[in-house]
């Protein structure tokens, strides 16, 4: 592996949808680079592109370049393109940001987001390639219900991240809540990402019956819980998780 592109890798993946904007010093310490070792391989990042750089607030964010080759990454590729209308027509009728996740390197992926015209709920924690724990929010959590169980006990063997006071950090606890989300085939997370919303999950199966990723939505609890705790749109999500994966190839 060549260290300095190693080195410029770990620079650009410090970068996320809740920290767009980095100080020098920030970079190096996510990154564990000195700051003459940072400086040297952002100027260059910058030179290319992939870097902009403010010279005015002396902060670093992600350069036009790195927008370019979005279109080409292949992560999901033909699983966004066909479940793309389904999450619009699911955002549309449930008035929630509907999410399409997938499971990578220990963590939920975002793959593809529709946020409903209705109601203006941004959540800016969970745009396309925004990645977040598995012990908390209905797709994260649908996610290590159905992955390898071998990759499920990897995950659970830590860190886990608490978001509120709501959020499950017992390994136990989320096992069993796991075998639970899969008998169930769904699971209704209230609170555990942000105090005050709420989200629904359900699992995509290929038409071989693998599992490949998991379909969300999210909004405010009271929208989402009904007074008897049972969640809305269930159907409507089993029914969109179904299409998609009735289309997707094996």
């Amino acid at each position: 592996m060549v260290r300095a592109v190693e080195r410029a890798a770990a620079l650009l993946k410090a970068f996320s949808p809740g920290h767009s904007r980095l100080t020098l010093t920030e970079l190096a310490r996510a990154t564990a680079l000195d700051k003459g070792t940072a400086r040297r391989l952002l100027h260059t990042l910058a030179a290319v592109d992939f870097i902009h750089v403010d010279q005015q607030s002396q902060t670093y964010a992600l350069g036009a370049a790195v927008l370019m080759l979005a279109p080409a990454v292949s992560v999901g590729g033909d699983l966004r393109e066909i479940a793309a209308p389904f999450l619009t027509r699911i955002a549309e009728t449930t008035g929630a940001t509907a999410f399409l996740w997938v499971y990578h390197q220990g963590e939920a992926l975002c793959i593809d987001r529709v946020r409903a015209r209705s109601l203006h709920i941004d959540t800016p924690w969970a745009t396309i390639g925004g990645r977040i724990g598995l012990n908390y929010a209905g797709g994260a959590r649908t996610l290590l219900a159905y992955i390898d169980a071998a990759e499920r006990e990897r995950v659970l063997a830590g860190p886990l991240t608490p978001m509120t006071s709501f959020t499950q950090v017992d390994p136990a606890v989320l096992r069993a809540d796991s075998a639970a989300i899969r008998a169930r085939g769904w699971v209704l997370a209230v609170d555990d990402y942000v105090v005050g919303l709420a989200g629904l999950g359900v699992p995509i199966f290929d038409r071989n019956g693998a599992f490949v990723a998991s379909l969300s939505i999210t909004t405010l609890t009271s929208r989402l819980v009904r007074e008897d705790g049972s969640p809305r749109y269930l159907d409507s999500l089993i029914d969109a998780a179904a299409e998609i994966g009735a289309s997707l190839q094996p």
